[in-house]
């Protein structure tokens, strides 16, 4: 049985509220996952996903790009939160860098053993906390993620293992963005996958979305396919697994 709690840690002078989820029949150190929330913030659909990867045998660690407190509505837009993080990615790139420490110092997490996954904007987090190429960071898993670099200079060695869920629909990420990340990922020396899912839109994974017009539409398919996938792939990286 899953439990989850919250914990403060600080990126510079600002407070954040990470949820963090396990399996508490364990006394073991568990794998960790991190997992990057989107643009509406550390919500409750994001701590229902980290209790969902707990329940596989992992320590979910849900990280706060926003700061504590702050949070948008799931239905609403959120861009004015979004935005100063898409503007500074140097910004973005402290604060993932921040909860991947504060996740290490977990007394449940095997420090050996840490991904990172996100949806969305949270998928952007996962490839840019693989681009920082901090030490110890073993994969990321990108779901529909916004796929543009940092163009924070010379892009260092990706150690991490890559893993990008794709809707091939999907207006945020054209077929050029496809193909400039797949270079940057190869120029980078990283062990990457691509998987792209037709006719899957923006938010593919989200139940009951359903805005073909703007491009955001759930794909059940597509959902339960890069589910699998990234339980697949966690398992390759965490060999053994954890169950």
């Amino acid at each position: 049985m899953e439990q989850g709690e919250f914990v403060d840690y600080r990126e510079g002078g600002t407070d954040c509220e990470a949820y963090v989820s396990w399996d508490k029949g364990s006394e073991a150190r568990r794998p960790c996952v991190l997992l990057a929330h989107a643009w509406d913030g550390l919500n409750a659909p994001i701590r229902e996903k980290a209790d969902e990867l707990a329940a596989l045998g992992y320590v979910a660690f849900a990280l706060d790009v926003y700061g504590k407190g702050v949070r948008g509505g799931v239905a609403d837009d959120n861009s004015r939160l979004m935005a100063p993080f898409m503007e500074d990615r140097a910004l973005l790139r402290r604060r993932l860098v921040a909860a991947f420490e504060a996740a290490l110092n977990h007394p449940r997490v095997d420090p050996e053993r840490v991904a990172i996954i996100g949806y969305c904007f949270g998928g952007l987090c996962a490839l840019d906390l693989a681009r920082s190429a901090v030490p110890g960071l073993k994969a990321a898993v990108s779901f529909h993620g916004v796929l543009t670099p940092p163009q924070l200079g010379p892009q260092a060695p990706i150690s991490a293992k890559v893993l990008i869920l794709h809707g091939w629909e999907d207006p945020t990420g054209s077929s050029s963005d496809v193909l400039a990340v797949a270079r940057e990922l190869t120029e980078a020396g990283a062990d990457w996958q691509l998987h792209a899912h037709g006719h899957a839109m923006h938010a593919f994974t989200y139940p009951g979305l359903n805005n073909p017009q703007a491009g955001l539409q759930y794909h059940p398919a597509a959902a339960r396919r890069s589910w699998a996938a990234m339980r697949a792939f966690l398992d390759e990286v965490f060999e053994p697994a954890p169950r």
